[in-house]
């Protein structure tokens, strides 16, 4: 079947008793056992649930893996990624990640001793100079949050394998929809749920898909073991976003290409970031390497801090508020919001600077999105 259709249909045919169109919920924490030692295939939810195994065998088709497990938020998912690997395990990290992940890598570090390396993976050379006897993984973003960075999946994913090490891909931005990486050389995927493939801000959960069955095997102990799992409820509220999920993004990339468009000729804006345009850096790698460019927009505005203010106060439909994906527009200060835990160094290495705006770009009509952002810019002039 092709992404749409299994978007629909994969993995949801769970209820033999009534033959319902829609997955259950299967809101219990045990199951009656048909004989010592017997069961219809579940004990309990921690470890297994009908609705839960419904999404994995969706997100699972989706990429083109092996197994999946979904848990409970997208830290959870790169929660039980790290503990696939041990203590004095070496990580490379793309250096302008999200700002969660740095601080949970931080913390690993911490406690655990796993050493982190920050790396420009836009640089082949800086990345081949990273590599160490006991790297273990190279952590990739891309598209990057929230500099909208392309990274080449194949290429490092190459480079990682030739040093024994995993290639782990945050495909939350783009979802399968504008981006395989497995077909790229990746071994793990990770998604935040909560964003573009539940799609409606009203749920938080996370995913892990593998590549192969023994990383999809080691995954689900993993998260039996840490008790990552999502719950029921949950799950079914992303699997019910994923049914729109191919016709969403679509509007999402459009609409976005046309506030980047809007954007990148209005004298108060300093820098427009968005792949879809020509103009951008990595515009002909993200052709060639996904099949979309996304809803989400970055930009530099020209003025200090209390012009950025003025924008972030003054839009309407655009709520100021952190996460992204959902139909409605967001508007985020990276610095000070969704990056503020980042360590201050590490931010402005990576360029993440007070005059960026990040928007999460949704599916309100295109015009009432430019003529808000054209009143905040007209109040902050």
């Amino acid at each position: 079947m092709r992404l749409q259709t299994q978007t629909i249909h994969t993995g949801v045919d769970k209820d033999s008793a009534y033959n319902s169109i829609m997955t259950p919920i299967y809101q219990t924490s045990t199951f009656r056992f048909e004989d010592i030692g017997r069961t219809k295939g579940y004990d309990y939810t921690r470890t297994s649930n009908p609705t839960r195994r419904a999404l994995e065998e969706n997100l699972a088709a989706l990429e083109g893996g092996a197994g999946a497990v979904a848990v409970a938020t997208g830290m959870a998912a790169i929660t039980t990624t790290l503990h696939l690997f041990k203590s004095g395990d070496h990580i490379i990290c793309t250096h302008d990640c999200y700002g969660g992940t740095d601080r949970i890598l931080r913390t690993y570090q911490e406690l655990f001793n796993l050493q982190v390396s920050y790396v420009n993976l836009q640089d082949p050379s800086a990345l081949r100079s990273a590599f160490r006897p006991n790297t273990r993984c190279v952590w990739i973003e891309t598209p990057s949050n929230p500099l909208l960075n392309i990274l080449d999946i194949a290429a490092i994913a190459e480079s990682a394998h030739s040093h024994g090490a995993l290639a782990v891909v945050d495909n939350t931005f783009l979802t399968p929809v504008n981006q395989r990486p497995f077909t790229l050389g990746a071994d793990i995927i990770v998604h935040s749920t909560t964003k573009y493939l539940n799609g409606h801000s009203d749920v938080v959960g996370g995913a892990v898909i593998a590549r192969t069955p023994a990383y999809a095997e080691r995954l689900q102990y993993l998260c039996n073991a840490l008790g990552q799992g999502a719950s029921p409820f949950d799950c079914w509220l992303v699997l019910r976003g994923i049914k729109t999920l191919v016709p969403r993004m679509r509007l999402h990339e459009q609409n976005a290409m046309g506030v980047a468009q809007f954007l990148a000729g209005h004298p108060r804006v300093r820098k427009v970031i968005y792949p879809g345009l020509t103009n951008h850096p990595h515009h002909a790698l993200a052709s060639r390497q996904q099949t979309g460019f996304g809803g989400m927009v970055s930009f530099e505005l020209a003025g200090g801090l209390e012009d950025i203010h003025r924008v972030l106060r003054g839009v309407k439909v655009f709520a100021l508020a952190e996460s992204l994906g959902g139909v409605e527009s967001l508007i985020d200060h990276p610095e000070s919001m969704t990056h503020a835990s980042m360590d201050p160094s590490l931010r402005a290495a990576a360029g993440i600077t007070e005059n960026i705006i990040r928007l999460s770009v949704g599916l309100e009509d295109l015009q009432d999105l430019l003529d808000d952002l054209k009143g905040a810019m007209q109040g902050a002039a």
